[in-house]
């Protein structure tokens, strides 16, 4: 009953079988190999457009890379205030970006409304030289609640962050997760939907440690190759990045892996719910939160399961001294009788 995280699970076999498989023979070094080059075009075709590609092994440097690639040191990077970026880098995106400043924003369910960009956005300006303006507004696509943003809502942010000359950075190290919730394709809801920038995300889908940052127009990511080197994040034996991504991409390995990590999450939903447990948020993707007694908490423990205890602003209600917030996340590996088990533990008596 491991739930603590998509991270927890291995890798998936078709891209572990792919590193075996390219492991034999020789590739130039530093993504000078004939398979970065195709993985990066293979990525374009994926969003229907001409982008420039960078593979990185982590979501933290893809996250603050593409930060500090988009904004100034004394830019504001706009964000909810329980944003990965804010909450589990540990500073990167500041220190990668010689100390941008992050501004968290609320808002239920870790999404971020267009009324409160706005307001936000507007105590930043009027004030030169003396603070930092208004550079970039990014979002997690799937959120830390396990929300997702619909390309309407992506369409209104966005509008707003390019109003005030503001580029739009996807945290998307789950964006397979939402994406197969949405009718709507890749390029729907991010280029299209006015995205800037994204982290593309695959470790958190079944890769090792394999992730993109995609800039959508390639005039953007110029010096993009340097600020990678710089930072320590371009792998000398490069190819083993790319393979994952070649598999991960491959017949729509993603997709497969994802709708199967949410099937699970939908699954661990509807036998909580049943079992008078219902998610605190809307359930979108392959992360479920709920609220518990702490005694059946401590039960749950007790048994062996693994999972987060939680602290969040974004609830509908505040928790009493009694109840706690967990989180659970379900994975490509997750399988039934794990959830009917952890369903069964956490029932109401």
């Amino acid at each position: 009953m491991n739930f603590a995280s998509d991270n927890t699970a291995g890798i998936a076999p078709e891209i572990l079988q792919a590193l075996v498989a390219g492991n034999d023979g020789f590739a130039m070094g530093y993504g000078n190999d004939d398979m970065t080059r195709a993985v990066e075009r293979r990525i374009g075709e994926i969003f229907e457009r001409d982008a420039a590609v960078f593979l990185v092994p982590t979501g933290t440097a893809a996250n603050a890379l593409a930060l500090a690639h988009i904004s100034p040191p004394w830019g504001a990077v706009f964000a909810h205030a329980e944003a990965h970026i804010l909450t589990d880098e540990c500073g990167a995106p500041e220190f990668f970006g010689g100390g941008l400043k992050l501004v968290g924003m609320p808002g239920l369910g870790c999404k971020v409304t267009p009324g409160t960009l706005a307001d936000t956005v507007s105590q930043y300006e009027g004030h030169a030289p003396h603070q930092v303006v208004p550079a970039v507004f990014s979002f997690a696509q799937a959120s830390e609640a396990g929300t997702i943003y619909r390309p309407d809502e992506i369409a209104a942010l966005a509008a707003i962050a390019h109003a005030h000359g503001m580029k739009v950075h996807m945290d998307g190290a789950r964006f397979a997760n939402a994406l197969v919730r949405m009718n709507a394709s890749p390029a729907e809801i991010t280029w299209k939907s006015g995205v800037d920038v994204l982290s593309f995300g695959a470790t958190k889908g079944g890769a090792m440690a394999a992730e993109a940052v995609v800039f959508f127009d390639p005039a953007t990511a110029a010096n993009m190759a340097e600020r990678r080197k710089r930072a320590g994040h371009l792998l000398s034996k490069h190819r083993f990045l790319a393979l994952q991504f070649q598999a991960f991409l491959a017949n729509d390995c993603w997709i497969r892996l994802a709708r199967h990590a949410n099937a699970m999450a939908d699954r661990l939903a509807a036998g909580l719910t049943a079992a008078g447990r219902p998610p605190a948020w809307p359930v979108e993707a392959n992360l479920v939160f709920v609220v518990l007694p702490k005694a059946v908490e401590a039960r749950l423990k007790a048994a062996g399961a693994r999972y987060y205890v939680r602290r969040s602003e974004s609830l509908p209600a505040r928790l009493q001294p009694d109840q706690c917030l967990i989180r659970l996340v379900a994975s490509f590996a997750t399988r039934e009788d794990e959830i009917d088990r952890f369903v069964t533990l956490a029932a109401k008596a």
